[in-house]
């Protein structure tokens, strides 16, 4: 099966910048036994799986992640 490459606009709206995490210092949730690893850069938030640190990571602003540790925390947070 050959490997296709796939493009990825910008999303509009989108305000962040494109952060280099090569050499971010990467921790793990949960004191190292959950599969979320955190990164702070530039003032922004990384997360990433730690399992596939290869896999695209999300990037929050501190408000966002505010906003999404604390909807987390009242059981607002749903992977489904």
């Amino acid at each position: 099966m050959a490997e296709s490459t796939i493009q990825q606009q910008p999303l509009t709206g989108w305000d962040k910048p494109e952060l280099d995490l090569s050499n971010a210092q990467w921790q793990s949730s949960s004191r190292g036994l959950g599969d979320v690893q955190i990164a702070f850069v530039e003032g922004f938030i990384a997360m990433r799986n730690s399992g596939r640190p290869e896999s695209p990571s999300l990037i929050f602003t501190p408000a966002e992640w505010g906003a999404f540790v604390s909807g987390a925390r009242d059981g607002e947070f749903d992977l489904t």
